[in-house]
C-alpha cells in the first residue's frame, strides 16, 4: 500500500509541477503594499489533499492555490499538537525557548516582543483573527464561542465563531471506545462524525468563511494581515451530509497492516491513539477515515470562499496567501490515529506559499512554521527582527531547489520526544539522554517508517553522530535569548 501511495504522490506532484511550469506568475499590483492571508486548517495531514498525490479526497480549491504558488513537500511543525505548534509559530521561538508545551498563550513567556501578526499591526497594518489561530479547544471553545489561549494584542480585531459541534443534527455515531456500536454521539475530543442537516453555515468553518470574505471586502483598501483558522478536520469529524456522499466508508481502503510493526519502536514510540486502545474495529476505521476525508472536503470548500473573496475584490495580485495546518494527523498507518506522535504522518505538514509575481512550483526544501514570520516580514518590507528562531523563505520562493535549512526540528510530549528530519534520516530520540529509546528510519529506502535501524550495529555511528546533533540543536534554542 505505502508504495502506491507513494507513486500517487509522485504523479501529483509531477502533475503540479507541470501545470507551475506552464502557469505565469501571478502578476503583481506595482507599488501596492502587501497584504498576507494566512489560513491554517486543524489537524490536517498533507496525505489527505489531492495536491499532495491523495486520488481519493478532493481538495479543489487548496489544488487551486497550490497551483499558483509554491507547495513545499518536506514541511514540518515544531510541536505536534495543536497548543505548542501555533504557540511557536506565532511567537517566533521553538517550545524549548519559551517552554510553551501546552495549551497557553506564549505572552508571558515573550514578554512585549512582538508576535507575528502583532509586528504587522504594529507596522500599520489591519490585524484580524477569524476563529482559531491561537489555541482554542475543540469542541469546547467553538461550542460558546470562547477566546482560548487567544493574545489579545496580537490583533487589531478579533471574530470568534460558533458551531454546534458533535451536537449537530444529523446522523452521527460515536467510533471510538464503542466496540458494540451501542454509545450514542458523545462530546469531547474524541472520534465522531456526524452527517449532519443543513448547509455550511450551521457550522463554525462556514461561520470563519463568511466572516474572512467580510473582512476582505471591507479593509480592500488598507494593508491588511489576515488570519483565519478552520477547526476542520480536528474530531470530531462534523460537517454536511453533503461532503459525506463522495466518501461511502465500505470502499475506504485502510493503510496495509504489517505484522509486528510496533516489535521495534520503543514503548514511548506508540501513539497515544491507537487502533487497539481506541478499540475501533475495521468498519469504525473506514467510517473515521471517510469521515475525515468529508471534514477536509468541507473545509477546502470554506477555504474556495475566501480566495473567491480575494479575487472580487481585486487583491489578489496584492496578498500574499499561506496555507497550512498546525500538526499532521495519522489515519491508521501503524495502526496509529490522530496526533502527537513524530513520525512523518503527524509532524509532517502542507504548505503552500502564494506570492503574487513570483513563479509557482514544487519544493523539497525543508521548512518550518517558524519560517512563517521572517519570511512574510521579508515579502513585506519589513524589519526581520534578528531575534527569531525561524529562517527567511524567500530564496526557495524564488529557487525552488535552494535550501534555507539542513534538517527539521519538532518536539511532542511535552519536549520529552524530539524528531531532527534530514535529507536521509529520521531520528527519534525520547528523553534527553535518550533513556526511553531511539527511532532511526531511512527514509530513502523505508519512507513508511517500518524498519526501526537504531538498535541495527551498522548503524550505530549514524545514532551516535545524531545523538550530537540532537544535543547540539538543544543547547540551541534552550540558550537562545529572547531579545
Amino acid at each position: 500500500m505505502f508504495k502506491i501511495v507513494c507513486l500517487l504522490a509522485a504523479v501529483g506532484f509531477g502533475w503540479l509541477s507541470a501545470r507551475a511550469a506552464e502557469t505565469p506568475p501571478m502578476p503583481r499590483d506595482p507599488g501596492a503594499k502587501m497584504s498576507v492571508l494566512f489560513i491554517i486548517s486543524d489537524d490536517l495531514t498533507s496525505t489527505a489533499l489531492s495536491c499532495y498525490g491523495n486520488k481519493v479526497c478532493k481538495t479543489p480549491h487548496i489544488d487551486r492555490l497550490a497551483a499558483r504558488g509554491m507547495l513545499f513537500t518536506r514541511a514540518y511543525c515544531q510541536g505536534s499538537f495543536c497548543g505548542p505548534s501555533r504557540a511557536s509559530m506565532l511567537s517566533g521561538y521553538y517550545p524549548h525557548a519559551t517552554g510553551v508545551q501546552g495549551y497557553v498563550s506564549p505572552r508571558a513567556a515573550i514578554g512585549g516582543r512582538a508576535t507575528w501578526p502583532e509586528h504587522f499591526k504594529n507596522a500599520g497594518y489591519y490585524s484580524a483573527r477569524v476563529s482559531k489561530v491561537y489555541h482554542m479547544g475543540i469542541p469546547g471553545d467553538i461550542e460558546t464561542g470562547a477566546d482560548g489561549a487567544d493574545d489579545p494584542v496580537s490583533w487589531t480585531e478579533r471574530f470568534n465563531c460558533q458551531g454546534p459541534e458533535w451536537k449537530a443534527p444529523g446522523i452521527g455515531e460515536t467510533l471510538e471506545g464503542n466496540p458494540d456500536g451501542r454509545k450514542k454521539v458523545m462530546g469531547g475530543n474524541t472520534f465522531v462524525v456526524v452527517a449532519a442537516d443543513g448547509d455550511d453555515m450551521v457550522h463554525s468553518d462556514g461561520h470563519t468563511a463568511a466572516k474572512a470574505c467580510e473582512l476582505i471586502a471591507a479593509h480592500k483598501d488598507q494593508a491588511f494581515f489576515l488570519a483565519v483558522g478552520f477547526v476542520r478536520p480536528h474530531v470530531p469529524f462534523v460537517s454536511p451530509a453533503s461532503y459525506h456522499m463522495a466518501y461511502p466508508w465500505e470502499v475506504t481502503v485502510l493503510p496495509d497492516k504489517v505484522p509486528g510493526d510496533w516489535d521495534d519502536i520503543p514503548k514511548d514510540g506508540i501513539n497515544y491513539k491507537t487502533s487497539r486502545n481506541m478499540r475501533m474495529n475495521l468498519t469504525q476505521q473506514k467510517k473515521a477515515v471517510a469521515g475525515y476525508y468529508a471534514a477536509v472536503t468541507f473545509m477546502d470548500a470554506q477555504v474556495g470562499k475566501v480566495l473567491d473573496a480575494l479575487d472580487r475584490a481585486g487583491l489578489t495580485g496584492r496578498t500574499i496567501v499561506i496555507f497550512t495546518g498546525d500538526n499532521g494527523f495519522h489515519l491508521g498507518e501503524h495502526d496509529f490515529w490522530a496526533k502527537v506522535s513524530l513520525h512523518e504522518e503527524s509532524a509532517k505538514i502542507p504548505l503552500i506559499i502564494s506570492v503574487p509575481g513570483k513563479q509557482p512550483g514544487v519544493s523539497q526544501a525543508f521548512a518550518e512554521l517558524l519560517d512563517l514570520y521572517p519570511t512574510t516580514a521579508r515579502l513585506c518590507g519589513l524589519e526581520v527582527p534578528a531575534r527569531l528562531q525561524g529562517k527567511d523563505l524567500t530564496p526557495v520562493l524564488d529557487d525552488p531547489v535552494r535550501q534555507v535549512r539542513d534538517s527539521a526540528f519538532c518536539v511532542a510530549g511535552g519536549s520529552k520526544a524530539m524528531l531532527l528530519r534530514d535529507d536521509r534520516w529520521a531520528y527519534i530520540q525520547y528523553g534527553e539522554t535518550a533513556a526511553g529509546g531511539i527511532e532511526l528510519f531511512d527514509m530513502q529506502k523505508d519512507p513508511g517508517q517500518y524498519t526501526n535501524l537504531a538498535m541495527v550495529p551498522g548503524f550505530a555511528p549514524v545514532v551516535a553522530a545524531f545523538k550530537e546533533k540532537m544535543a547540539a540543536k538543544l543547547a540551541a534554542v534552550r540558550t537562545h535569548d529572547l531579545r
